[in-house]
């Protein structure tokens, strides 16, 4: 791969990929959940975001590399973990496909026989494809093309926002929204809490490492990539604070006779302008809720790719799928083979909250695996790239965070999601037959494979059975906020048991990689 991208590209990826369909539903269920408070909630998912976000950077900076995401894991746990998180990654191509299906269901605006019943109809199911082949063959270039045009997306995803909130607060500003109606906390400060989550902050804040997995075709990454990441998610929160702000002091008085939770539209923004009489606005933000899915949907069809290409340096796919082309420096046989999967999930799914509800959680597993990498790679390689300080407090406590954002999720999706995780067993255990394709310098010993990873194995159990168990979603046997601090012991536990084992058995080791200890990898 080629190292053609610069700091306002990567910017502009990281922040596309986190600006998607998001934006038009998360300031109303935001507020429904939590109020005026759901303020915070933004506030708290920036700085937790963030805190995520150093680990990544150190490992953005010091090991650049084409899906760089999936690739640490392996080099800092082992094969077990590697094949874990890459089954993961791979569920995770259903965020593209809802995505697409959200572009569908808005379209349907204009064009009704595309959805019908919640779901894509035939001839909706056919215009999905054919945007998913459109996608893939917009990213069939050079990335510098990709990134081009994702800047100009990008710019657009910008002003929209921004036009909305200008005409929103010139169209009438209601004083005492943050007293009036229950007060700033109607439904109690631990609603901040649930709002991360079933407000759907946490997933319209995600989608940051975008910028990481294309690390390896940035130029000067050490200088680019903390930059880059950071920008993209303060840019974000701002606009999404701003959004969160427009919403509650724009709506209408009438609308508040049973308080936050009565608020309810199908399209909150683009009624909201309706109802205030602002019919240009709600004509740009139907077309606009084809435009911002599209740029994630964008990123993420190159994303995707960049995964699978990955994947197949890990072993977990034949190595005819690392195959780029010399012209363009593009993965174009994972590009194919990712269309293929997108179609699969949107077959049987169809719906962007069928498919948002089983897949939503597989990127936080990623954050985990890689606050354990950091800690191995500090304490076994000789050290990282120093971009971020306190990396020894850091590392940890992103790790719980991680963990609590993975159960706060709630216990109707991680019921479905986790155990979807742990087929990835499977897949492993197919992988170790002795006919078997592995990468070149992984093969280790079955017992030590399993003893390496076996820490991921019971944090996924455990977390299941502790969001049966907990509040959120779950049977309340094990009442708030004792679940949550519960989550907190157990991911820390299982941290340093991670670490330690990674820190011992070496890893999968990272013989046909290329690159020294600590040094920065080749972008192939």
């Amino acid at each position: 791969m080629r190292r053609e991208l610069g700091f306002w590209e990567l910017t502009g990826i990281g922040f596309s990929n986190i600006v998607g369909s998001g934006w038009l539903f998360a300031a109303m269920y935001a507020a429904q959940t939590a109020g005026p408070a759901s303020l915070l909630s933004w506030v708290g998912a920036g700085l937790l975001c963030g805190l995520i976000a150093l680990v990544m950077i150190e490992l953005g900076a010091s090991r650049p590399e084409g899906g760089a995401t999936v690739r640490w894991p392996l080099f800092a746990s082992g094969r077990l973990v590697g094949t874990l998180i890459g089954w993961s990654t791979l569920l995770s191509v259903g965020g593209t496909a809802a995505e697409i299906s959200a572009i569908m269901q808005y379209a349907a605006h204009y064009l009704p026989g595309l959805y019908h019943g919640g779901t894509l109809t035939a001839s909706g199911l056919a215009a999905a494809a054919a945007l998913s082949t459109v996608l893939t063959a917009f990213n069939w270039f050079a990335v510098r093309w990709f990134a081009r045009l994702n800047t100009l997306i990008s710019v657009f995803k910008v002003i929209v926002p921004l036009l909305t909130v200008a005409a929103l607060i010139a169209s009438g500003w209601h004083t005492g929204r943050l007293t009036g109606h229950g007060g700033f906390a109607p439904y109690g400060y631990a609603a901040c809490l649930s709002a991360l989550a079933g407000g759907g902050i946490v997933y319209s804040v995600n989608g940051f490492q975008a910028a990481l997995d294309f690390s390896g075709e940035t130029r000067s990454p050490r200088r680019t990539v903390p930059v880059a990441v950071l920008g993209g998610i303060a840019l974000a929160v701002a606009m999404y604070l701003a959004l969160q702000t427009a919403f509650l002091f724009t709506v209408p008085e009438r609308l508040l006779g049973h308080g936050w939770r009565g608020v309810s539209f199908d399209s909150p923004f683009g009624q909201l302008a309706l109802v205030l009489n602002l019919h240009w606005l709600s004509s740009l933000l139907y077309a606009d809720a084809v435009v911002s899915p599209g740029g994630s949907a964008y990123v993420g069809v190159a994303l995707d790719a960049r995964h699978t290409y990955a994947l197949a340096k890990n072993g977990l796919f034949p190595r005819y799928l690392m195959k780029v082309d010399e012209r363009f420096g593009v993965p174009r046989r994972a590009l194919a083979v990712n269309l293929a999967v997108i179609l699969v999930f949107l077959l049987p799914l169809g719906g962007w909250q069928s498919i948002v509800s089983v897949m939503g959680d597989m990127y936080l597993l990623i954050y985990a695996s890689s606050a354990v990498a950091v800690a191995v790679f500090r304490s076994r390689d000789g050290g990282t790239a120093g971009w971020a300080p306190g990396l020894r407090w850091i590392a940890p406590l992103s790790f719980v965070v991680a963990g609590e954002f993975v159960y706060w999720s709630g216990w109707h999706d991680l019921r479905l999601a986790l155990p979807l995780v742990l087929c990835g067993l499977l897949v492993f255990f197919v992988q170790r037959r002795p006919d078997a394709h592995r990468a070149p310098g992984t093969a280790r010993g079955l017992t030590a494979e399993v003893r390496d990873g076996l820490w991921l194995v019971v944090y996924l159990a455990a977390l299941t059975a502790l969001s049966r168990l907990g509040t959120f979603g779950g049977s309340a046997l094990l009442p708030a906020p004792y679940d949550s601090v519960a989550v907190g012991v157990l991911a820390l536990a299982v941290f340093f048991w991670a670490v330690r084992s990674g820190v011992r058995s070496g890893g999968a080791g990272e013989g046909g990689a290329g690159v020294g200890a600590a040094g920065v990898r080749p972008s192939g």
